[in-house]
């Protein structure tokens, strides 16, 4: 039953949507290529990027199981991944005031220096980008049959 219900849906997709889909995932990938390079020019992985990001965007305290559960990723990976941030000089482990037992992940100046040039990066691409992400949005919030 569910599979043939998968079957309509796919059947009543137009050729505008799927030319619409197919343009979306690109530009996506393309952005996302985009902070791949920038983050490894200044030595930088895709996860590490990504847990800076993780970090800096909570305005509260970032522990290593949040770092976890936002990024997907088992919490002995976000161990590693936040050990290498560490080495690397961008983050610093702090305990919680009033919770000994809770461990902050914080920027460190030289972090936060890295980190605010790739963020700049990203928001100029997506400014770039914008107009075409509200169309894709606009397309796909619209009502099916108009397609």
């Amino acid at each position: 039953m569910a599979a043939t219900r998968r079957k309509n849906r796919a059947a009543d997709l137009s050729a505008a949507e799927y030319e619409t889909i197919a343009a979306f995932r690109y530009m996506l990938r393309r952005f996302l290529a985009l902070t791949d390079v920038n983050a490894s020019e200044v030595g930088l992985t895709q996860q590490q990027y990504l847990a800076l990001l993780v970090i800096r965007a909570d305005p509260g305290v970032v522990t290593i199981r949040e770092l976890a559960d936002r990024m997907l990723i088992k919490h002995h990976s976000a161990v590693g991944l936040t050990d290498r941030l560490v080495r690397l000089g961008l983050i610093r482990r702090e305990r919680v005031p009033g919770d000994r037992r809770r461990v902050a992940l914080r920027f460190t100046p030289q972090g936060l220096r890295i980190f605010a040039r790739l963020a700049n990066v990203q928001r100029e691409e997506l400014r770039r980008v914008g107009p075409d992400l509200g169309r894709f949005m606009a397309f796909f919030a619209g009502p099916s049959k108009a397609r």
